[in-house]
């Protein structure tokens, strides 16, 4: 463990502060393929420091949106704007509009030409691909909307007797997309004027950790998994990114973050979320659908994601996904999960939660592969794809990175890290174009994923 910590403070940069008031108590640095930021202030200045600070990434990440949407989706970027401007705009609310266009306003002291409408896209794409656009098609053709909501991430939280130490763990891996997933580096150290503190990873230009895993100053950790072939979406409702991120702002227990995270909900990334309250020991897991929601709690034991609902209601009347197909990606991963809860017992710390997210056991076939069933997902590598969320065979997506806390580490802000796929298998993306020509649409915006150590990922200085 130390000679990976020394491998990550080897790859430390510092960005010296310029004389600009508005960002006095930020930082920046670089460790182990992560760029970890502390932003601090009013939302004007919180948003400020966000775009001044990361702004080569969002500008690459907003190069990179336009073409990833339209190959994906067939839609264009003023689509994009002019849906986000009709239906995310008058929900943000003043504290996250201001944060917004502080970003933006952050972009332009770099010399970026950005607006506000650009950035809320970016907060906003999972929500409008994978769950606006079926909705139009749904309208316009009844039974003809594909309504397979990808089930994107690997996920679990811990307690009382399931833990080394018998107090929190929680750990999770993020699945999306490799032309999005190889930007999704940050590691946020946020102090606004308002609400918690927050530690999160997440996208440069968004506001919410958006793959969620998050940890406040209540003590409230937070994490989640979507969940597969949802079917829902309620106009003129707050989007996810603004209710996520409310939820892990200002939640100070787990009935808060249900309130939270459930008011005016616009079904949008409907995830089973994945909850723990350091003051109480307890955990909790929420199914958030539309028409229903069901909550769960515990103070000894363990609750997984793997892209799976357990509300029998909510799986009927919200989703379109089989929850007896044993080959299905979510299916697979939950045996995997429960065997590995029920053999781990007693033994789950930070270094279990680094294996397990690194786990290629496919359950359905009994043996170790790199494809859409383990844990640590490779659809790029699966010749059937994984047809449960539309994604064809040798897809571009799986586990892109991984993160684990503790008590302890929570409570200090911190927490384990690794970019790239939590086993470190690389991706190489001239091998895999020269592979699988029939995605060569994204091949402008397709990246390699080198190896990274696990590194620790805590407060920065100011």
């Amino acid at each position: 463990m130390l000679r990976t910590f020394l491998v990550c403070l080897s790859s430390v940069f510092l960005m010296a502060a310029p004389a600009d008031p508005r960002l006095e108590g930020a930082s920046r640095k670089e460790t182990g393929g992560w760029i970890q930021v502390r932003l601090e202030g009013d939302p004007a200045t919180l948003g400020f420091q966000h775009g001044y600070l990361l702004a080569p990434e969002i500008d690459d990440a907003l190069r990179m949106l336009p073409t990833f949407l339209k190959g994906s989706t067939g839609r264009d970027w003023p689509f994009f704007r002019e849906a986000v401007q009709r239906l995310f705009w008058p929900k943000l609310g003043d504290e996250y509009r201001t944060e917004i266009e502080g970003i933006a306003k952050g972009l332009k002291a770099r010399g970026y030409q950005y607006d506000a409408l650009d950035l809320v896209v970016l907060n906003g794409w999972l929500e409008l691909s994978w769950y606006y656009l079926p909705s139009l098609a749904e309208q316009a053709k009844p039974g003809s909307a594909d309504n397979k909501a990808p089930g994107n991430c690997s996920a679990f939280i811990a307690t009382g007797s399931a833990t080394r130490d018998g107090r929190i763990v929680m750990g999770h891996n993020a699945w999306v997309d490799y032309p999005i997933g190889s930007r999704w580096r940050i590691a946020f150290d946020l102090h606004p004027s308002k609400g918690q503190r927050l530690a999160m990873d997440g996208f440069p230009g968004s506001i919410q950790s958006g793959d969620d895993f998050a940890i406040n100053g209540a003590g409230i950790l937070i994490t989640e998994t979507t969940i597969s072939g949802f079917k829902g979406f309620a106009e003129g409702r707050t989007p996810e990114f603004v209710r996520a991120r409310r939820a892990a702002q200002y939640a100070r227990s787990i009935e808060d973050f249900v309130s939270l995270i459930s008011e005016d909900n616009n079904g949008a990334y409907a995830n089973t979320w994945l909850v723990g309250d350091l003051k109480t020991n307890e955990i909790a897991k929420l199914d958030l659908g539309l028409k229903h929601q069901k909550l769960w709690r515990a103070k000894d034991g363990a609750f997984v994601g793997s892209n799976f609902a357990t509300d029998e209601m909510l799986l009927k009347d919200e989703t379109t996904f089989d929850a007896k197909a044993p080959t299905s990606s979510p299916n697979a991963r939950k045996a995997r999960w429960d065997g590995l809860m029920a053999q781990n017992r007693g033994r789950i710390d930070a270094d279990l939660g680094k294996a397990v997210l690194a786990d290629h056991r496919d359950s359905s076939q009994g043996k170790e592969a790199l494809n859409r069933c383990g844990l640590c997902g490779h659809v790029d590598r699966d010749p059937q794809g994984a047809p449960e969320w539309s994604n064809d065979p040798f897809y571009p997506i799986g586990a892109i990175n991984a993160k684990v806390t503790t008590a302890d580490l929570a409570r200090a802000f911190t927490f384990w890290g690794r970019m790239g796929h939590p086993c470190g298998e690389p991706f190489r993306a001239g091998a895999f174009m020269a592979a699988h020509p029939q995605y060569r649409w994204m091949a402008a915006v397709l990246q390699d994923m080198e190896p990274q150590p696990w590194c620790l990922l805590g407060p920065l200085g100011k």
